[in-house]
């Protein structure tokens, strides 16, 4: 065997996501592929997989993403005359509590509105599908009738010989040592066997995909866990074609084999694989290994699976699987191209669903490695969603084991994980508890989402109805309309760019015009080559070569990698993350300039401090950057002050805002400000799926200009036909009813959409949703405004009345007061 010298792009990982990465590339883009196995095909984790094969996820993305792979899996065996031991037998999902049934309604009314037939049945029809299940204890289960199952190694093993039939070259029993790198790219992959030349690496190596990326700077985070179940003997009665079988409640699932089951579960004290190597390091020589049994730890996932079918109690267990599965610290897998290094790429971290992701994670990830661009909105997997924090490995351990545990445990709205806080706090955070702050937490930082009044515990409570922060939250809503509130909002990440072609950077990069005199700010979004919203942010122009760029706490990775890598290697610009050099604290609110006027003596009247402006004020002796803009509609200020600085001046508006009833405001009431104003967020309502046109922020575009910029040929490729989707908002006067995004949209009683965000609006007194409506044929004015609307809410539909304006204040006169 004799490895060739250079290869276009070289996968490193033969389980499941390597070969199918490595067929796409072959099948779709004719590139010249080389994969790399440590050990043989599948001898890591993708041998032992369960193989369960579900569908639907959260995003609509991701649940295209699995589709792909179950229509790919029905045809490969016609591809490659190997058979994949797909079989599409459907699957239940089980519910004994009003909370789960509540869960699943709308997880069915996801379905619907991704396009999927998701059934809600009774206990009865259950029984009748399953007649081995113990049922007593159901209120109902959902049923997917396109889900199914699959062997692992015999996927694999066809994925492999397509790629080989395209082209692609395969070698096992070859190990990556390193990597030569060259101005942060990797020149030559370095092996055992020899050195491979290559344009680009994917690194789908599995749970040494942390060790792989660590030999070129990148960061992998991702834990091995281990992960049991059990293959029975057989069970009479048992079909060949019975459905898989999920039982969230008591965590555990179920597949037939071979006229057996098996079993397996999550449990909420799981095990991770602390291998006692440096870092802890997987072992280099673990192919087709498994741990010793241990039935002490599977106990309660056998005693459970014994009432809910009986019959496991006198029946053989053939054989246990205890092996590790790659978990990562949110539950999703992690796809993309490294922060860390232009060239290298990333598919790893599946969190046992690595067989039901495969093939479409291979689909879209070869895509990615083509184009250097994600094809589709993969926000949600993209390894750009970490930061810093993420490198440290007992943090991520802790909290990859709580979302193990938290795999089949209820989804209630707007929970938080627990382990690994408080990690990141802002220097207000003493002040903000003696307030009775109740935090959440985004990329490590500490945020009050609310604050608890006297005599109301300050913790969340979570349900499936209105949680116990809904009429505090409405409080602070309702003062920040009518009198004066402050944000911490610290967690903004914060970037500066300077350099004599600071300009002409971001005039490539961003979709609006940033070329506006020193002291103006301008909101702007950053789009890819197919027109899409990558990123919305805030640009203030400090100097004549020298801007200031906010934007959310969670992107910091991204849209930081975003701008340095499309600014070209010629132009002489420096781009500086100071997300911590600067706190933020947020005045907003009818009185925001009388309390502002009472601490600075620069003028801040309407006249010298327009909206859309920055200015450099003084506030305590301190130098602060005052920004005249809003994300709630009102009046106000975010003020950026050094960060020693923070409490100091926090302190000075408080004492200043007495007289002006100020008080802290959380970021759950910014929310409820954000909807009724119409606002945007990235990631839900804008997404690289999304155009500006669709969004209803064409305004923010500089097509006038006769500036070229990132995406503005798809835009004006587009410009002239009639949009097939637009965004609009919803209200609905059920008060009782939650909105959360995702909920169909009816028109004339026919699905055309669903919600991108939902929430409720205290000052108009109405539930409000987003979403896109959608057409074949063309969304104009009078396709939206001449329906009826419903929407439907845990599959029951209820009114609803579209709005094209902000519902409050539309012509935008209380932020320019």
């Amino acid at each position: 065997m004799t490895l060739p010298a250079h290869a276009e792009i070289v996968v490193i990982g033969g389980g499941i996501i390597g070969c199918s990465t490595a067929y796409h590339l072959a099948r779709d883009h004719k590139a010249d592929v080389v994969l790399l196995e440590q050990g043989k095909l599948t001898s890591g984790s993708t041998w032992h997989a369960a193989g369960l094969v579900g569908q639907l996820r959260s995003s609509a993305s991701i649940t295209r993403v699995l589709k792909y792979s179950v229509d790919l899996y029905k045809g490969l065996e016609a591809e490659t005359g190997l058979a994949t031991g797909w079989k599409m037998t459907g699957c239940l999902r089980l519910a004994t509590n009003a909370d789960r049934w509540i869960e699943y309604k709308r997880l069915a009314t996801t379905a619907k509105s991704f396009g999927m037939d998701m059934q809600l049945l009774s206990p009865a029809e259950v029984k009748a599908m399953w007649p081995l299940l113990a049922t007593g204890d159901l209120v109902g289960a959902n049923w997917l009738p396109t889900d199914g199952q699959a062997n692992p190694s015999d996927i694999t093993q066809s994925l492999a010989k397509g790629a080989r039939m395209h082209g692609a070259r395969l070698f096992e029993d070859v190990r990556v040592t390193g990597f030569d790198m060259q101005e942060g790219r990797i020149t030559t992959v370095k092996t055992n066997r020899g050195d491979i030349a290559c344009d680009k690496v994917v690194n789908c190596a599995g749970q040494w995909a942390r060790q792989v990326g660590a030999l070129a700077g990148i960061n992998v985070p991702l834990q091995p866990v281990k992960h049991q179940y059990i293959v029975t003997e057989r069970i009479d009665g048992l079909a060949s074609d019975a459905p898989t079988i999920r039982d969230p409640d008591r965590r555990i699932y179920f597949k037939e084999e071979v006229g057996g089951l098996v079993m397996g579960g999550y449990e909420p004290n799981p095990q991770a694989w602390t291998t006692g190597l440096p870092g802890g390091d997987a072992p280099d020589d673990w192919q087709f290994r498994l741990f010793d049994d241990d039935y002490d730890h599977f106990e309660q996932h056998m005693n459970q699976a014994i009432k809910r079918v009986p019959a496991l109690e006198t029946v053989g267990v053939k054989q246990m699987i205890n092996g590790p599965e790659s978990f990562t610290p949110d539950g999703n897998f992690i796809l993309g191209v490294a922060p860390e290094c232009a060239n290298m790429f990333v598919g790893a971290g599946f969190n046992a669903f690595g067989i039901a992701a495969g093939g479409g994670a291979g689909w879209v990830l070869a895509q990615w490695v083509v184009d250097g661009e994600a094809p589709l909105d993969l926000w949600v997997v993209d390894i750009r969603r970490f930061s810093d924090l993420h490198r440290d490995r007992q943090w991520v351990r802790d909290r990859t084991l709580e979302a193990y545990g938290k795999h089949y445990t209820i989804g209630f709205p707007h929970e938080e994980y627990a382990t690994g806080r408080p990690r990141i706090v802002s220097p207000l955070y003493e002040r903000l508890q003696k307030n009775r702050a109740v935090f959440g937490s985004k990329l490590g930082w500490e945020r009050p989402n609310w604050f608890a009044p006297e005599g109301v515990e300050p913790k969340d409570i979570y349900s499936m109805g209105r949680q116990n922060w809904f009429s505090p939250v409405g409080d602070e809503h309702r003062h920040v309309r009518e009198h004066v509130g402050i944000f911490d909002q610290s967690s903004f990440a914060k970037y500066e760019m300077t350099g004599a072609d600071a300009l002409k950077a971001l005039d490539w990069i961003c979709a609006n015009d940033v070329a506006k005199p020193v002291g103006r700010l301008t909101y702007t979004q950053l789009l890819n080559t197919r027109g899409g919203i990558e990123a919305d942010l805030t640009v203030a122009r400090l100097g004549e070569n020298r801007f200031y760029v906010v934007t959310g706490t969670g992107f910091r990775t991204h849209d930081f990698s975003w701008i340095g890598d499309h600014v070209g290697n010629e132009l002489d610009v420096t781009l500086t993350d100071v997300t911590e050099v600067f706190g933020t604290l947020s005045l907003m609110g009818p009185r925001a300039r009388d309390v502002l006027a009472a601490v600075t003596d620069a003028d801040v009247s309407n006249t010298a401090f327009p909206f859309g402006h920055v200015r450099e004020i003084s506030i305590a002796g301190t130098k602060v950057r005052a920004l005249r803009v809003t994300y709630v509609g009102e009046l106000g200020w975010e003020l950026h002050v050094p960060i020693a600085a923070t409490g100091e001046i926090f302190d000075a508006l408080m004492a200043a805002g007495e007289e002006h009833s100020i008080r802290p405001v959380g970021y759950r009431a910014l929310e409820s400000l954000r909807l009724e104003k119409g606002y945007r967020a990235w990631g839900s309502d804008i997404t690289p799926n999304d155009t500006p046109q669709e969004a209803g922020l064409g305004w923010a575009v500089k097509l006038r200009k006769n500036t070229d910029f990132l995406g503005r040929r798809a835009l004006e490729e587009i410009g002239g036909a009639v949009l097939k989707k637009r965004f609009a908002g919803f209200t609905v006067d059920d008060c009782e009813i939650v909105l959360l995004g995702r909920e169909t949209i009816l028109r004339n009683s026919e699905p055309v959409g669903y919600l991108t965000s939902g929430g409720y609006g205290y000052t108009v007194g109405k539930n409000i949703g987003y979403g896109y409506v959608r057409n074949a044929d063309g969304v104009g004015d009078d396709f939206l405004t001449c329906g009826d609307y419903e929407l439907v809410v845990a599959m029951e539909r209820t009114p609803a009345k579209i709005h094209l304006e902000p519902l409050y204040d539309p012509a935008g006169e209380r932020i320019r007061a």
